[in-house]
């Protein structure tokens, strides 16, 4: 697979920390702040689900490329062969979601969830097919039902280029791992913007208390969309008119977009309640601010890694007999997703760094700084 350079402009205000030696800018919980009560996982990431991966591959290049593509893989084995248990839940639909109605339809998912840029989604789809295609053991498949999502990154990215081919989206793919996951300005979220600032990738997770079965929950985002922001139900807005000078500001005036939210856990949960699950994270996004406007394509995908829930090729016989959690049981997975939301987005929002686009805009980072002593004080009334 042939190496795609990434160009980085240090010249035109265009930095990424984990590129250039600057100093990394600080996750939601540097600050000691939390959204909710729940625990997270070790890495409060989405890879605290055993199993699962996330890939990015980012797109710099010129001065009006500014987008990317993000992978997450629900297990190591080949998915196709080891299909695993998924729903979908839309908030609003003013997006491209492929491959949603065969998880709808059969509550599976067969391939890895691709995120990218609106009008990259058909070269996506395409990588998929050819990855599925490819790996041994699938010589006879002759259907792939590959599921990818995007947000519109036209802001900030030449959307009209169609720059993402197909070598990197299978880059992506390869270049998923279990370990952390990076945030900020990179993947798919390169060239998103979110509540007037720049946004982008972010992910956190929950750990259930034994009591309650012990499960991770983790979430993935790649957000792109306005409203008012807030923070632990601080509004940012009337913080930001005191400590920010507003011409610094960029002149997207946002208030549609969209967010996609991924949503694993190993928790043994059916298409079904996965569909609730779903429903929840979507939630998450609401308390940040969001309310799912009527441009805005807000979906949440959400699949168990639950080993013997997966539908095994070859598998015979008329019927399956499987074990899951009981209604009861989901409450507080319920919550973790709710909390595991909206601290992904929070953290799409702090770790993204100020990024230079097309037509000489600049999406500029949240001023962390500027909040923290203000939040800090906050947290303790």
């Amino acid at each position: 697979m042939k190496f795609i350079p990434i160009l980085i402009l240090i010249s035109q205000g265009l930095f990424f920390s984990s590129l250039n030696g600057q100093e990394a800018r600080p996750r939601v919980r540097d600050l000691g702040l939390k959204s909710g009560v729940l625990e997270t996982g070790a890495l409060n990431a989405i890879t605290d689900v055993p199993g699962v991966k996330v890939g990015h591959q980012t797109l710099v290049k010129g001065s009006d490329i500014r987008t990317g593509v993000t992978a997450i893989i629900p297990h190591e084995g080949n998915i196709f062969q080891e299909k695993v248990p998924a729903a979908i839940s839309v908030a609003n639909g003013f997006g491209k979601l492929t491959g949603s109605t065969q998880v709808e339809e059969l509550g599976y998912l067969e391939t890895p969830i691709i995120l990218t840029n609106t009008l990259s989604v058909p070269i996506a789809c395409q990588a998929i097919i050819d990855y599925i295609l490819t790996l041994p053991g699938n010589e006879q498949v002759e259907s792939v039902n590959p599921v990818v999502g995007e947000t519109n990154d036209g802001w900030l990215n030449d959307i009209r280029a169609r720059t993402v081919t197909r070598e990197d989206v299978l880059a992506a793919i390869k270049a998923a791992t279990s370990g952390p996951v990076e945030e900020g300005s990179v993947g798919a979220g390169t060239g998103t913007t979110c509540f007037n600032f720049k946004g982008g990738i972010g992910t956190a997770s929950r750990k259930l208390p034994a009591q309650r079965g012990g499960y991770t929950v983790g979430v993935l985002v790649q957000t792109n969309f306005g409203g008012v922001l807030q923070i632990n139900g601080i509004t940012i807005d009337k913080i930001l008119r005191e400590k920010v000078d507003f011409s610094q500001q960029h002149d997207n005036n946002q208030i549609d977009g969209s967010c996609m939210i991924v949503v694993a856990t190993d928790a043994p949960i059916d298409s079904r309640n996965l569909k609730r699950l779903a429903r929840r994270a979507l939630a998450g996004m609401a308390r940040t601010g969001g309310y799912y406007a009527n441009g805005s394509g807000d979906y949440a995908v959400a699949f168990s890694t639950a080993p013997h829930l997966r539908l095994k090729s070859g598998q015979s016989g008329l019927t399956i007999e499987i074990e899951v959690l009981r209604n009861e049981a989901m409450s507080a997975l319920f919550q973790a997703a709710v909390e595991a939301s909206e601290e992904a987005i929070l953290n799409s929002l702090f770790k993204a760094t100020t990024i230079k686009g097309q037509k000489g805009r600049t999406a500029y980072a949240l001023p962390v700084e500027k909040l923290r002593t203000y939040l800090e004080n906050a947290k303790h009334e």
